[in-house]
């Protein structure tokens, strides 16, 4: 079972909103209520939010099994900048982490971190397949693109990234998981849609 609070389904709530807002402006080219745009925001809300979310998530899930608190937190300024530099075509997407508790080794954190980082992998080869089956779409596109993005970027191993504490804990699960995001990114460059 998962422990969560009315503040932590608020800070992913108003964090998956953002996101999904700062996506649908990049991939519409401005913000409007038109059908075009409604239609790049519910794509970004299930392909880029979907990503965000599980992630988060499988941080959540690994840190509890391991009897620590774990709640997601969003970093509004970086959610406010996401959305302003959207508009100038570009993003850099700090939406927020979940803030861990408790006592936890170095082994217990580097599977913390690399679960959200399998996730991301999971779901880009996931739309890859969907891409396979039901042809070259923008859904399967963005899906397979982020999730794929959202994995190599969270395996730079400096700073506060993911990809410190997997190396710190697992140089072959490192390699290994570097070697499966890199090839669902390749992959994902092969989707296109008209």
């Amino acid at each position: 079972m998962i422990n969560t609070s009315k503040t932590e389904i608020m800070h992913i709530s108003r964090a998956w909103l953002a996101i999904s807002l700062a996506f649908a402006i990049l991939m519409t080219g401005g913000l409007s209520l038109d059908l075009p745009f409604l239609t790049n925001f519910l794509i970004a809300g299930f392909t880029v939010g979907l990503g965000f979310l599980l992630h988060e998530m499988a941080h959540k899930v690994v840190a509890q099994k391991y009897g620590c608190f774990a709640e997601f937190r969003a970093f509004d300024q970086m959610l406010m900048l996401a959305v302003l530099m959207s508009f100038f075509g570009f993003i850099l997407a700090a939406p927020g982490a979940v803030f861990i508790r408790g006592r936890i080794s170095k082994d217990a954190n580097g599977r913390v971190s690399v679960a959200g980082i399998l996730v991301n992998i999971a779901l880009a080869a996931a739309f890859i397949m969907i891409s396979a089956v039901l042809g070259p779409n923008m859904v399967s596109y963005f899906g397979a693109y982020i999730n794929s993005l959202l994995a190599v970027f969270n395996l730079l191993p400096f700073g506060n990234f993911d990809g410190v504490k997997v190396l710190a804990w697992n140089k072959l699960v490192y390699m290994l998981t570097g070697a499966a995001a890199l090839a669902v990114f390749i992959a994902s460059q092969r989707i296109t849609w008209a």
